[in-house]
Order: C-alpha cells, then sequence, then structure tokens
C-alpha cells in the first residue's frame, strides 16, 4: 500500500509528491495524457512576489530562497504598470501594493518603446522573474521518481472509497490504494472531494483566456518586462519572441478543459491597443486556463477538519508555480508531523480549518 496517494499533476500535486517521496511511498494520479496538461500548462509562469493577498504574498516570498538556489528556473523580466490620466490613483493603489516606484512615461518608453500618447502614468520595478515551468515540473518529477514515487498517467479518477487502511482510489488505469489521499486536483478539487464523501469547500475556477501575437513592429521584445494594465485589466509578457496577451478576465466556469472566448479575447486586445503605438493585426495562437480560488482567495493546504486522511492541496489560483516550493514544503511538513517552516500565522491562514 502507499502511504500517499496525489490526485492531479500539475505544480501543486507534481511539487508535493516531490516532497512527501522523502516520507513513504508516493503514487500520483493525472488524468490527462501528461503532467501539467491544464492550468499548469498555461500559465503566465511569473516569480511576483507581492503578488496576492498576505498569506499568498508570504508563501510567495517563503518560496523565493528556493527559486533563487535552483540553476536557471528564473530569468530576469520586471514588471510595469500603465495608465492614463483618469487612472493615476488606481495605479498608485497598484504601484503600492506590488511595490513598483512610479518612473516618467519617458522612462516606460525607453524600455518599451510601442508605449502611445494616451499613457500618462507608469510605474516599474525589476523583481519579477520569469519562472521556466518546464524546467521546474521537471525537477520535481526527478526529485519524486528518485525516491521511488509513481507517477501515473491516463489515470481518471472514477470512485473513491474509504478503506479500512485509508481510501482506495478507482482510475481508468487501474485501482491505487494510500493511508492518506491528497487532493491536488486543481479545478475538479470539489468533485474529488465529494467523491471520497468529504465535505467540499467551495472552491470557484474562473477562466482566463490569452492569445500570442507577433512582436509589435518588429521589435526585440525579449527584454521587455510584462506590461499590466491598471486593476489587471489586461496584461502582455514576451514569450519566445512574441507576446503574450490576456484580457485578464474572472469568468465562473465549470471544471473543463478550457478554451478562450473570441469576444473577451478581442475585448481584452483591444484594451491592450489602448495603450501601444502598433495595432493587432494577427494571432499567431490562442488558449485559455482555469484559476481556482477558495472563497477567501487564499490556497488552502492541510489536513480535512473532519478526516485527517484526507488532505486538502488546492485553490492555487494564479500564484501555483511562484508559491509551490513553499507550499509543497509545508505539505511535507504537516503530513510528516514536523514543526512547519512557516509561522503559525500564516500556517492557520491556510489551513482548511478556517472554514470552519
Amino acid at each position: 500500500m502507499n502511504d500517499f496517494l496525489i490526485i492531479g499533476g500539475g505544480i501543486a500535486g507534481i511539487s508535493a509528491a516531490a516532497r512527501m517521496s522523502h516520507l513513504g511511498r508516493v503514487t500520483l494520479l493525472e488524468a490527462e495524457a501528461h503532467i501539467a496538461h491544464h492550468a499548469s500548462g498555461r500559465s503566465a509562469a511569473l516569480y511576483e512576489p507581492f503578488y496576492g493577498l498576505k498569506p499568498v504574498v508570504d508563501l510567495s516570498i517563503a518560496s523565493g530562497d528556493f527559486f533563487r538556489s535552483e540553476a536557471n528556473i528564473l530569468s530576469p523580466r520586471g514588471l510595469m504598470i500603465l495608465a492614463r490620466a483618469d487612472e493615476r490613483d488606481a495605479l498608485f493603489k497598484d504601484a503600492a501594493s506590488f511595490e513598483l516606484p512610479e518612473i516618467s512615461v519617458d522612462e516606460a518608453r525607453a524600455i518599451v518603446p510601442v508605449i502611445n500618447d494616451t499613457v500618462t502614468h507608469a510605474a516599474y520595478g525589476t523583481h519579477a522573474w520569469d519562472i521556466d515551468t518546464d524546467l521546474l515540473l521537471q525537477n520535481f518529477s526527478r526529485e519524486a521518481r528518485g525516491n521511488g514515487a509513481e507517477i501515473i498517467t491516463n489515470a481518471r479518477v472514477t470512485a473513491i472509497a474509504k478503506t479500512a487502511g485509508g481510501w482506495a482510489v478507482t482510475t481508468a488505469a487501474g485501482t491505487y490504494e494510500g493511508r492518506i489521499l491528497v487532493n491536488a486536483a486543481g479545478a475538479w478539487v470539489d468533485q474529488i472531494a465529494a467523491m471520497a464523501g468529504v465535505q467540499p469547500l467551495g472552491f470557484q475556477p474562473y477562466r482566463r483566456s490569452m492569445a500570442r501575437i507577433p512582436a509589435p513592429g518588429g521589435h526585440d521584445v525579449s527584454g521587455w518586462p510584462m506590461l499590466f494594465g491598471v486593476g489587471e485589466s489586461w496584461y502582455a509578457k514576451p514569450d519566445a519572441g512574441a507576446l503574450i496577451v490576456s484580457p485578464a478576465e474572472e469568468h465562473p466556469a465549470e471544471p473543463h478543459d478550457a478554451w478562450a472566448d473570441d469576444m473577451v479575447l478581442a475585448e481584452g486586445l483591444a484594451r491592450y491597443e489602448e495603450f501601444v503605438t502598433e495595432p493587432v493585426t494577427k494571432l499567431i495562437s490562442n488558449w485559455a486556463g482555469l484559476r481556482t480560488f477558495a472563497p477567501d482567495r487564499v490556497l488552502v493546504i492541510g489536513q480535512d477538519r473532519r478526516d485527517p486522511s484526507f488532505f486538502w492541496m488546492a485553490g492555487q489560483g494564479g500564484y501555483g508555480f511562484q508559491s509551490s516550493p513553499a507550499a509543497s514544503l509545508l505539505a511535507a511538513d504537516l503530513i510528516g508531523g514536523r514543526s512547519p517552516h512557516l509561522g503559525t500565522d500564516l500556517v492557520a491562514s491556510l489551513s482548511p480549518a478556517r472554514f470552519g
């Protein structure tokens, strides 16, 4: 029998498998043909430690030492927020949240030459980095497998039953048993809980669409920062010589293999175009992902309040990659009975027990 059965092969599940493989025998079950098929494979992949509510920020900051110690995981990107004259106060609020100093429009244009005359205010900082998500996933997978963990793909869960020794999970690839069940199923976490007879916590997936467009005006965009409209009304990020642009929408959705909404994408591209000199004339590709949040928009990490053999690793929202080192270590600390490396207030703010 396994010590740990992990459902979900996104960044939450893979990182948990790596950490828990030091504590016992791990089997990870992924519904799709390969890991990171859904949200983790469609992420903007930025390490911006001040992004999110305070518990999320604290978790991301706690992940910093890990990222800096791993070769080639982070590369410089930076973050810039752009605003019109009527958005001045909103820019100051966003800049304070991200700890970005205000810069002049001329300074902003020297970094991103396609900024147009609509922009009257800008803020910019260098403390944001691209995450090599493929390498991070590979490193966690290698660590898990090196300690004997199994990663089973094409293993969609069809039934979950409580047993005398823990849990039996029936999948398309067979039935697996484990002492502790780790729910890292992304948008499907509440469905997995219900299958296990555990009270769902009210997670909500939200769709976010993205488009890849050619580099504006043929510019070399490799050194550009990630660009945000105030209030995260849109964003753009260099990627492999092109630009990813997102409407940054949050549309409630049922768990599914998401795709971009053409109208929402067009509206978001129009918002981006308001701030640049180069119109969007071509889309290279488009896609969407689901960002899943708990009711309070903070990650949920810990034993279920009624059944400690059911462990929640859920609600990563848009913070899964940048919080994964500290989140997975916390999960291993809690499951292994170790004193958590994070403060007690932060651990409590992440616990499922906060939902009563």
